[in-house]
């Protein structure tokens, strides 16, 4: 099991302790309540993804053969998505981040709680990972 996978399963396992879909949207919503602020310097069109109902920027750092995001957006649920995402892929070797299978959204189990709009904003962060790590 990569990292990448250890770290989809764990998000799962919270995800499914929760009962009904109200309540693993308003986690979701609470855990971007968690993400750091995003520097307006970073906000700039090539950091947009693409794909996504709302606005979302992300940003890529390389350190050490890894790769590590840093992301916002201006919608309540999808700051939470985002740091889901963060979470998933931050800290993760360019090598993995290739391999990365676009199927985690439905592992993840969050087609139950948001619309098919936001799942293709999760598709469409996890496209703009990939393309960081081809890039690095």
């Amino acid at each position: 099991m990569t990292s990448i996978e250890k770290r989809v399963q764990d998000i799962k396992e919270d995800l499914d302790f929760f009962e009904d879909e109200l309540q693993k949207y308003e986690y979701i919503i609470d855990l971007g309540k968690k993400l750091e602020d995003l520097e307006e310097k970073y906000k700039t069109p090539e950091n947009i993804v693409h794909g996504c109902t709302s606005q979302v920027w992300l940003v890529c750092e390389k350190k050490d053969n890894k790769l590590f995001f840093k992301g916002t957006s201006d919608a309540v649920i999808v700051k939470g998505l985002v740091y889901i995402i963060l979470n998933i892929f931050s800290n993760s070797s360019i090598e993995e981040l290739k391999e990365v299978n676009m199927d985690i959204v439905y592992e993840l189990g969050l087609s139950e709680v948001i619309t098919p709009n936001r799942q293709s904003g999760v598709i469409g962060m996890i496209k703009k990972i990939k393309e960081y790590a081809l890039k690095a």
